[in-house]
């Protein structure tokens, strides 16, 4: 009851309070954690905007220093965008795939596929893929072993929805889709896994979870594989958060100990603002 109080406290103040700080406790273990920004385009832009967002992005990833860029585009630009990309900092992400090797799949885009073209990363389980295509937790799971088993790394979304959050559900939300999301990942694959958190609530809402509210359910995932994995596991698995990250919270977000990068949504799609994303004030 009191949890799920202290949830509904947090949902109805998500854009007040003072940014998070990051504990000298936690040091060492983010200097472990290389920060890792990725923008995903969704279905936007049409090819020649594709290309010239690409070497902006690339250019302003020029100056960023320890830092992990990429951007996940639109499956018929990945070509021309790895062309744009190549001999750059930035990497390229593919934002779905199909869970089978090839076949009768219309519209499917298989991992091979996307290794072919150039990708390094596959988004799995973004929360526009459960609830719009109907995603269900074992086809989550599914696309993830192959997206690993593929040589590919993947980025596996989660997140609750806001009636989720208010009735004091995150944790077991995340505990769920984690834990039917990583069935058949063991603690050596986990090195080619990035979570990224997202909060339904606020995917392209405009809302932004304050940095103590991203921070406690990112601590909750990380003792999550602590738990279910081990120590090293949990010390080294990078937590992205996802949810309206843009240049003016970026700063804050980043501050928290627990939160090791981004997933950008919108932002991403402005190379001004993605910029200052990826080049964020280390605090």
């Amino acid at each position: 009851m009191l949890y799920a109080l202290t949830q509904l406290i947090a949902v109805q103040g998500l854009l007040v309070g003072s940014p998070a700080t990051r504990p000298t406790q936690n040091a060492i273990f983010m200097a472990e954690r290389v920060p890792f920004m990725a923008g995903n385009w969704k279905c936007n832009t049409v090819l020649p905007e594709a290309v010239d967002l690409a070497k902006a992005v690339a250019k302003a990833s020029e100056k960023a220093s320890g830092v992990t860029v990429a951007v996940c585009a639109p499956a018929p630009f990945l070509a021309p965008v790895a062309d744009a990309l190549k001999g750059t900092k930035v990497a390229l992400g593919g934002q779905d795939c199909h869970w089978e090797a090839g076949g009768a799949f219309t519209g499917a885009v298989s991992t091979a596929m996307l290794k072919s073209v150039g990708c390094e990363y596959v988004l799995s389980g973004h929360s526009e893929r459960r609830s719009i295509f109907g995603d269900s937790d074992a086809d989550v799971n599914k696309k993830t072993l192959k997206i690993l088993e593929e040589g590919l790394k993947c980025i596996l979304c989660i997140g609750e929805l806001k009636e989720e959050r208010e009735s004091g559900e995150t944790f077991n939300v995340c505990d769920v889709q984690l834990t039917e999301g990583l069935k058949g990942v063991s603690a050596e694959m986990m090195k080619n896994v990035v979570i990224a958190y997202e909060p339904v609530w606020a995917i392209g809402t405009g809302l932004t979870a304050t940095p103590e509210v991203a921070q406690e359910t990112h601590e909750y995932i990380r003792k999550w594989f602590v738990e279910n994995y081990n120590q090293e596991v949990a010390d080294n698995v990078i937590i992205q958060y996802g949810g309206s990250v843009n240049d003016a919270n970026v700063d804050d977000l980043m501050a928290c100990p627990d939160i090791d990068g981004a997933l950008v949504g919108g932002a991403s799609l402005k190379a001004e603002s993605f910029s200052r994303i990826v080049n964020f004030n280390k605090k």
